[in-house]
């Protein structure tokens, strides 16, 4: 939102210096983002031509001398302006002087052999219109030598602040110059608008057929226009606040809509043709708007149309078949309340940002719309003349104002300030709300302009930003008399701890899209059971995503098609099954394309390196699991997967017969298809919140774990067993002869062969053995050797190999 300091003492009555404005506005919530000065036009000054002469070589050119005005001999200047004579007064930029029109500092220099000491200006290297057919011509009043800024009000201050979407209210100039004086810095004014004496009723109805999109709308005819150029004071303003004047009329509303946060429209009346009718568009109906685009439109947006068709967008842009130009002569000026959700999806759907837009989506004043229509009509009769009828009001049934009962002890128990109860009554009653006092809570009825106060905080939050927020004293945290507790929850360190493992093993974190296509999500067990979502920001995202998987898929193979196939991505995050909390998990998942393993990857002086697979997707989800704190020794791995793994080259991770903490392999070539995506590519998925809780940590009087003071022992056994066992199963059946002895068991070998006998392997472990009592005697081995062969024998039926 931008203004000028001129512009602002329009409503407020202060003595205030700019700077004291601006440190106001901040304090009370209107973040100023920036100053502009104007202080590139100070340098230029009033002179005046004394002579002008042809130059000697250049037909185009003339060789003035000026009189500046400042005692000094008259300049030399060599201009080509076609307008350049003796007597003219206008701007002149000594050497040295920026000129921001041309993005140049001038220096003396030579043109075609004369010295030139200077410039005269025209307009557009003032950057204060477009015209450049000449210098600037001055009435011959004009005083010489003073500064040309002050005489031309172009010296004034552009002020911009950053507003925030719940502060409708301070988007007009009005509304910042309410909140200034409430905070003591001056007076408000220019507040009344009286009524205009119509000449009969307004000869166009309008009818509203979409009442839910349009609450209130109002309209007026004028007669006996003139349409011309606006006001120079008002061209300025525009022009300082980045708008570019067009005609009086069209300047009229752009200056209302800054003025008042009232927008408007104007029609060319003899353009109209019967009444209006406010309604919801037609499927596939067009509109040609003031931005020269043509627009489609859709049932779910709301136009003003007449017996033509459609002319204006409501709320955001009006047509160009009915809008005003040198030509018209009768005017009709509109004024109306917009849906704001309404205008705001039709504006994003259309991909059209104006500045009407910009306030009905944030909710306008509806008690301004009559009076916005009065001021209109007054700037039309005083620019462009002609005679106004009664204004025709249709669907407005009043503003209903809220009502919030408020214990003013809520100040000091959300700020833990002490606000006088004088002072915060005071402060309400200055912006606009009318507290009735009732004891220790007061009824406030919340001004028309203030769509955003809806509860108790929102009026804690008005006294305290005008009270002063940085009269909140500074506290020191108190003080603990023990050490604090863990500040991160489980799942924080598992998640972090997951992220350094991942990040060791050489792999990169990726952040991909919780939301994902639906063929996607059904790929990876979503579909009708999935979480979708009901509005979701494009076609291809509509579902929230089940697994991380396809994100890194596709991650993987964007960077492949740019060259880079060789990749390592891992990301830890939620994914959602539904809508229950227990159906949204952490996930900590990774996906290897390429030759991209833990030992290297790409090309090496000994070869190329083999491609990732099913062994390096198992590693990976082993260390991440370690790393979140679960017993690595005691899990177990089956075979097979989800269905987007390889049947044959996938497993799954389990702690005991029921937790399942994790899935790995290589992606199945109809998952890859689905994807658009190509291989080798080999991943995993682990979950993080599924890792039991470790067991309490052991105390200082009773340790849990005691070191033994006799020596390990390892032995190795080789059992002959049918090809269909698993080595899992042979591990846990010999770690189980006898959990107090046997701390270990892994397999080192496994071999098949005709020796062996038909459908048989051998399966080799290493049985470690720690005792904790005494050393063991060769009899105390033999019987542990014993009860391992009998508890394989049992579990799988393997007998020892000879």
């Amino acid at each position: 939102m931008k203004f000028t300091l001129s512009w602002l003492k329009d409503h407020l009555e202060t003595e205030a210096s700019l700077a004291e404005i601006v440190e106001r506005l901040t304090a009370i919530g209107l973040e100023v983002e920036r100053v502009d000065d104007k202080a590139s036009l100070k340098p230029f000054v009033i002179a005046k031509v004394l002579t002008a002469v042809q130059h000697p070589d250049a037909d185009r050119l003339r060789v003035l001398t000026v009189d500046t005005g400042d005692g000094k001999p008259p300049v030399q200047v060599v201009c080509g302006a076609p307008n350049a004579r003796a007597g003219l007064i206008g701007a002149f930029a000594a050497p040295g002087t920026y000129v921001p029109g041309i993005d140049v500092t001038l220096s003396v220099g030579k043109i075609r052999g004369v010295e030139s000491h200077g410039m005269m200006c025209s307009e557009r290297e003032l950057e204060i219109s477009d015209e450049h057919n000449g210098i600037i011509d001055l009435p011959e009043d004009a005083p010489v030598g003073t500064s040309f800024a002050a005489y031309a009000h172009l010296d004034d201050p552009v002020i911009e602040i950053n507003l925030t979407p719940n502060r409708p209210d301070a988007t007009s100039v009005y509304g910042i110059a309410r909140d200034l004086a409430a905070s003591g810095l001056g007076r408000l004014t220019g507040g009344a608008i009286m009524p205009h004496a119509g000449e009969g009723m307004c000869p166009v109805k309008v009818k509203i057929e979409a009442p839910d999109l349009c609450p209130g709308f109002a309209l007026t005819l004028v007669k006996g226009v003139k349409n011309g150029p606006s006001p120079k004071w008002l061209q300025q303003r525009l022009l300082a606040i980045g708008l570019r004047p067009i005609s009086a009329l069209v300047d009229i509303t752009n200056y209302v809509t800054f003025d008042r946060s009232r927008p408007l429209h104007v029609f060319d009346a003899n353009k109209v043709a019967g009444n209006l009718v406010v309604r919801r568009a037609k499927d596939g109906e067009k509109v040609l708007a003031l931005d020269g685009r043509e627009y489609t439109l859709t049932p779910e947006m709301c136009v003003i149309a007449d017996d033509n068709g459609v002319e204006s967008i409501a709320g955001i842009m009006g047509g160009e078949h009915s809008g005003c130009d040198e030509n018209t002569t009768d005017v009709l000026i509109e004024s109306a309340l917009w849906d704001p959700i309404t205008t705001a999806r039709t504006g994003r759907t259309l991909g059209i940002i104006s500045d009407a837009r910009y306030r009905f989506e944030r909710g306008v004043d509806p008690e301004f719309m009559v009076p916005g229509v009065e001021l209109a009509t007054k700037l039309v009769l005083d620019f462009c003349g002609g005679s106004p009828t009664e204004i025709e009001v249709a669907g407005y049934a009043g503003h209903k104002p809220k009502i919030i009962f408020f214990p003013l002890s809520e100040v000091k128990r959300l700020t833990g300030i002490e606000v006088p109860r004088e002072e915060a009554l005071a402060i309400l009653t200055r912006l606009g709300f009318e507290p009735r006092s009732s004891g220790d809570t007061v009824e406030v009825k919340v001004p028309s302009w203030r769509p955003d106060v809806d509860g108790k905080a929102d009026l804690v939050e008005e006294v305290m930003r005008i009270h002063g927020v940085d009269n909140i004293l500074a506290q020191p945290l108190t003080s603990h008399d023990a050490v604090n507790g863990r500040i991160l929850t489980t799942l924080q360190v598992r998640t972090r701890a997951a992220k350094r493992s991942l990040a060791v093993r050489g792999m990169m974190e990726a952040v991909t899209w919780s939301f994902i296509p639906a063929k996607h999500a059904e790929l990876f067990g979503g579909g009708q059971n999935g979480l979708k979502l009901a509005n979701p920001i494009a076609a291809d995202m509509s579902d929230m995503r089940p697994s991380l998987l396809p994100g890194l898929i596709a991650a993987a193979q964007r960077n492949a098609d740019r060259g880079i196939g060789d990749v390592a991505l891992f990301e830890v995050s939620g994914t959602y099954e539904g809508d229950l909390p227990d159906q949204q998990r952490r996930v900590a998942a990774g996906v290897r394309r390429g030759t991209a393993k833990l030992d290297g990857s790409g090309r090496s002086w000994s070869g190329n390196a083999g491609l990732v697979g099913v062994f390096d997707a198992k590693a990976d989800a082993i260390a991440a699991l370690e790393a979140c704190g679960a017993p690595v020794d005691r899990l177990q791995i089956e075979p097979g997967g989800p269905a987007w793994y390889h049947p044959g080259r996938s497993g799954t991770i389990k702690l005991g017969p029921k937790t399942v903490l994790g899935t790995f392999g290589e992606f199945h070539p109809k998952t890859l298809d689905a994807l658009d995506a190509s291989g080798p590519l080999c991943g995993f998925e682990v979950f993080v919140d599924a890792v039991p809780e470790p067991k309490a940590k052991p105390t200082r009087t009773k340790p849990k774990l005691e070191l033994s003071p006799f020596q390990a022992v390892k032995r190795d056994f080789a059992f002959v067993v049918d090809r269909s066992v698993e080595a899992g199963t042979l591990v846990r059946a010999a770690l189980a002869a006898d959990k107090k002895l046997v701390t270990g068991v892994s397999v080192f070998d496994v071999f098949e062969g005709a020796s062996l006998g038909t459908a048989k392997k051998s399966i080799a472990i290493e049985v470690s053995i720690q005792p904790v009592e005494k050393t063991l005697t060769d009899e105390d081995f033999e019987a542990l050797a014993k009860r391992i062969v009998e508890n394989v024998n049992k579990q799988t039926g393997g007998v020892l190999r000879a």
